[in-house]
């Protein structure tokens, strides 16, 4: 095997780190496989799309990914059956750090989103239980629309914390080379989808291991794009916290 490779969860998450001595590939052998693996930056760029609603075009998403899987080839040398899990790391992370870098979301904007936040959340203890989409909308001042969009803003940035978070997991988890580390991310991901109620399970499954849009996910689950997002947002937050513990 050409170095360390990634655990993943989904074809996104995991740890990598790759021997520092991997073969180099020349010129034509690196161009044939950034065309063999062009459809997972595209399947990547398909995912995240969806999750961080547009805020950077599909084919900046696609000309970072494939940045991403140039460095990843670079990294790893000739690939083997490890290589679809390092490459969606960096494919990933890729495009997240450059969300970040961007600042997508104005500080102004992360303050009212907080603010929202902290309304639903004394909506909901009004209530005694959650509030549906019309509530929850009705008490922002939002047309349902605009609330669909505040989710998948939410979800968004909580989705790049996250991936920080998971980040480390791996990083703290790489004590020995091989598969030694790649047991103990896939173990620490695992303990923390055990943190997690049966219907956010199948969420983050069919989100991150089935690829499906939330708009899929909604409809398989008869519910609105917005509670999919509120479901994938708390399966998030659980396994963040559980990942940090």
């Amino acid at each position: 095997m050409p170095g360390e490779h990634a655990s993943e969860y989904g074809g996104a998450y995991g740890a990598a780190q790759v021997a520092e001595y991997a073969p180099v590939l020349d010129a034509r052998e690196e161009q044939r496989q950034l065309v063999a693996y062009a459809p997972l930056v595209k399947r990547i760029v398909r995912q995240l799309n969806a999750q961080v609603s547009g805020v950077m075009g599909r084919e900046d998403m696609e000309q970072i990914g494939l940045m991403g899987l140039l460095e990843a080839l670079r990294r790893y040398g000739m690939p083997d059956a490890g290589f679809g899990s390092f490459a969606s790391l960096r494919i990933r992370g890729a495009i997240l750090d450059e969300l970040r870098r961007q600042d997508w979301r104005p500080r102004a904007v992360r303050q009212d989103s907080h603010k929202m936040r902290d309304q639903v959340r004394a909506l909901t203890r009004s209530l005694g239980r959650e509030p549906n989409d019309q509530e929850a909308a009705a008490a922002l001042g939002l047309t349902p629309e605009a609330y669909v969009q505040y989710q998948l803003d939410d979800g968004a940035e909580l989705l790049l914390s996250f991936d920080e978070v998971l980040q480390e997991a791996a990083e703290r988890a790489h004590s020995a080379p091989g598969p030694e580390e790649q047991f103990m991310v896939k173990h620490s991901l695992e303990q923390a989808l055990m943190a997690l109620d049966e219907r956010e399970q199948r969420v983050i499954q069919m989100i991150y291991e089935f690829e499906l849009s939330y708009k899929e996910v909604a409809a398989v689950l008869d519910l609105s794009d917005a509670r999919v997002c509120q479901l994938n947002k708390a399966a998030l937050a659980k396994m963040k916290a559980a990942l940090k513990g």
